[in-house]
């Protein structure tokens, strides 16, 4: 499989910059201004979250814009309107993240290959279980070039790793805690989890997430992955300042220079 996430970490490796964002969020309208600044900002991968009423893995943060999305009136017909036309404004990674319920309330297969469609790249469904993707979803995936990306916690066993390295395609999401999104434990406190998961040589490569949220904690997770995701850091700035291309170029220059 290739597509935009494989094509970049084909040519970059390191220091790679993911940020989530709610569709809908701060207002029902703002997803393609959002993309479009992070674009033009220098974010390596754009993650857009569907929001769900009960998003069990994230934070306050997070939960807050999903409710107030969904209050806005976003949902995945709205988020796949909105995205129609999304590749005459840029050619980064697109990935969208959210719940199995609200797929398979839209159709497995559709969600599919509507992504297809418009130029999405990949998607993360954290409640997905690897077991039924592999029986009920791979296929209308691959044929839809839709990377399928998993999530390894420290929780997760070698054993378990290496199966789930198996079956994602693009890059694995490596959860740095086992709190919620958005919780600022201390990445140097995982050490001992990274160098194991390091150990293992998978074969797909690694971003960071949960507890990304300024320079200091980006760099660190960098020194055991291709890169880190940050999601409730950024929601939190939309939320505190006024969406313009300034405000968000000076939030990722603030990340990575």
């Amino acid at each position: 499989m290739e597509n935009r996430i494989t094509k970049l970490f084909k040519r970059k490796n390191k220091d790679i910059l993911s940020v989530y964002f709610t569709a809908g969020y701060p207002s029902l309208n703002d997803t393609v201004d959002i993309i479009d600044y992070l674009s033009k900002a220098g974010v390596d991968i754009i993650e857009v979250g569907f929001p769900f009423s009960d998003p069990l893995a994230d934070g306050p943060v997070i939960q807050e814009s999903s409710k107030k999305a969904i209050e806005n009136g976003m949902t995945l017909k709205v988020l796949f309107e909105q995205l129609k036309d999304i590749r005459k404004i840029t050619e980064v990674p697109l990935v969208l993240m959210g719940y199995h319920n609200v797929v398979l309330q839209y159709g497995e297969q559709e969600f599919a290959e509507i992504c297809s469609q418009i130029g999405i790249d990949g998607a993360i469904i954290p409640d997905m279980p690897i077991e039924y993707y592999n029986d009920r979803v791979k296929k209308y995936f691959l044929k839809s070039n839709l990377s399928k990306i998993f999530l390894i916690t420290p929780q997760t066993s070698d054993k378990r790793a290496e199966l789930i390295d198996k079956q994602s395609n693009g890059f694995l999401y490596m959860v740095s805690s086992d709190s919620v999104t958005g919780a600022n434990k201390s990445i140097s406190d995982r050490t001992s989890y990274f160098k194991r998961i390091n150990d293992l040589n998978l074969q797909n490569p690694r971003l960071t997430g949960f507890g990304i949220y300024n320079k200091e904690t980006f760099d660190s997770a960098c020194k055991y992955s291709s890169g880190a995701i940050i999601g409730s850091a950024f929601i939190k700035n939309l939320a505190e300042n006024s969406l313009s291309f300034e405000n968000v170029q000076k939030f990722i220059k603030s990340i990575k220079p």
